[in-house]
This record gives C-alpha cells, sequence and structure tokens, in this order.
C-alpha cells in the first residue's frame, strides 16, 4: 500500500488544534479519568486529539461535547478489545483444561501449545467435531448425533477442521496426537 505523501496542514489547522488543545485536553482527561484508569484516560486523550486533528473540518463550536463522544467511543473500542482478548484467553484455558482431561494421556504431545493455538483457530462447530472424533473417538454418524446435525454436516465440519488443521500447524515432524486429529473418521456399518 503506499502511503500518501505528507502535507504540511495551513497554519490555520494548526493554530485551531492548538487553541484545542490547550483549551479542552485537561478537561477530556478528567472525564477520561471517571471512566477508566490513570494509563488508559492518557491514551484515550491522545486518540481523541489524534481524531480531532484528522476530522478537523468536522469539530464544532463548542467543541467539548463532540470531542467528549469521540472519548466515550475509545473507551467502549478499547473495551471491547479487552473483553475479546479476555474471552480468547478463557477459550484457551478452557481447552487447556479440557485437553489436558483427555483419555489419551499416554501420548506424549511436544508441540501442546501449538496444537492448542491452532484448535482454537477452529470455529466452535469445527472445533467440537474435531474433538468429537479425535479425542472422544466417535465416527461421524456418531458425532453428527450428539452435535445435532446430519452426518453430511458433520462429515462437512470435519473437512473443513483439518483443512484448517493441515494448514495451521507448522511443517516439522507431525506429533501423535496430530496424526490422531487427522485421521479419517471411522465408518459405521
Amino acid at each position: 500500500m503506499r502511503e500518501k505523501p505528507h502535507r504540511s496542514p495551513p497554519s490555520g489547522d494548526k493554530e485551531r488544534f492548538t487553541a484545542l488543545w490547550d483549551t479542552y485536553a485537561g478537561r477530556v482527561f478528567a472525564y477520561t479519568c471517571r471512566h477508566v484508569d490513570h494509563h488508559t484516560a492518557q491514551e484515550v486523550v491522545s486518540e481523541t486529539f489524534l481524531v480531532a486533528w484528522r476530522r478537523l473540518a468536522e469539530v464544532p463550536d463548542p467543541a467539548l461535547p463532540w470531542l467528549l463522544v469521540v472519548a466515550r467511543n475509545t473507551m467502549s473500542n478499547n473495551r471491547r478489545t479487552v473483553r475479546r482478548h479476555d474471552a480468547l484467553a478463557a477459550e484457551m484455558a478452557r481447552i487447556e483444561q479440557m485437553t489436558a482431561s483427555a483419555p489419551a494421556t499416554d501420548v506424549t504431545v511436544t508441540n501442546r501449545a501449538e496444537v492448542l493455538e491452532v484448535l482454537a483457530t477452529l470455529t466452535l462447530v469445527e472445533r467440537e467435531a474435531l474433538l468429537l472424533t479425535a479425542w472422544d473417538g466417535l465416527n461421524a454418524t456418531e458425532a453428527a448425533r450428539v452435535a445435532g446435525c446430519s452426518v453430511p454436516a458433520m462429515h462437512v465440519r470435519l473437512f473443513r477442521a483439518r483443512r484448517r488443521l493441515h494448514t495451521g500447524l507448522p511443517a516439522e515432524p507431525v506429533t501423535p496426537i496430530a496424526l490422531r486429529v487427522t485421521a479419517e473418521p471411522r465408518s459405521v456399518r
């Protein structure tokens, strides 16, 4: 992607922005401190005034309400990011706990963290399909019954999960658990 050439803003823009900063930075900081910690408040103020700089022509007079809305939206975005990060960490912990009690304890997994990371990249239905067949030892028909889907749908889920695992695992020697995960499901007669 090509960067846009840097252009100097008109001096009137510099003066207006400086005036906005001098007049409102402290008040925006006080507002954000009521909602987040001190360090995060500093980041929110910086991001708020970055938005103000980029959209200087849109900043109304008086600017304080507009700046506070930008600060509130920035804090909301930050909270969503933290929630997503926490949810991913909780999901990783859940997967790790689930695999720790797997019946295949005789299998030594040297790349456990890598396998867990790859499992976390699967969708919930793909992961469930894979775990039902690989860890619980069910065939596709049994797994479909447990998951509440058709057998063809289970085959699609398993295909997609294996494809993701195949492209997601490193090109090193495959661990026994990875062989077991990528094996074809047993057929039912």
